[in-house]
């Protein structure tokens, strides 16, 4: 077999618009727009949660903390001079924590009791129509006449 000839057979082109077509396909997709629009969401509302954190929070948690942010600071001496400042890992875990409840309770209590609400109004029946109604009351005299001592 000729090695050139099989080049020939490749069609490089063919295989880029293929190429092309694929990668539309799949950036395109109703999913892909919709995780994209959540990520962007996402970051906006993890700036409101940072700054809940750090501007409301952490100011009231200092009030806690006699010093106020002074274990921030907070750090080990290891080997000549250097020091480890678990101060600060120390206030990215508080910060963590207040930001996993803010989002808990947002989420879930917040959030929560307004799709309760809503799944409640759309499980909630409409309200019959006439033939509805006048079947039923039917269907109601039907079932006194055939009960003992009912009557019509």
């Amino acid at each position: 077999m000729d090695p050139l000839k099989s080049l020939g057979t490749l069609n490089p082109g063919k295989k880029a618009a293929s190429l092309v077509q694929e990668f539309k396909n799949f950036a395109f997709k109703g999913n892909v727009v919709d995780l994209a629009v959540g990520v962007i969401i996402g970051a906006a509302f993890g700036g409101i949660i940072k700054s809940l954190v750090d501007n409301i929070i952490m100011p009231l948690v200092s009030l806690l903390i006699p010093g106020g942010e002074e274990y921030k600071a907070w750090s080990w001496e290891i080997v000549s001079g250097k020091k480890m400042p678990f101060g600060l890992f120390l206030a990215d875990v508080i910060n963590f924590l207040i930001i996993a409840v803010a989002l808990f309770l947002f989420i879930s209590k917040f959030l929560g009791w307004l799709l309760k609400t809503k799944q409640e109004e759309a499980a909630a029946p409409p309200p019959l129509t006439k033939d509805q109604e006048l079947l039923t009351q039917i269907r109601d005299l039907l079932q006194n006449r055939s009960a003992p001592g009912g009557s019509i």
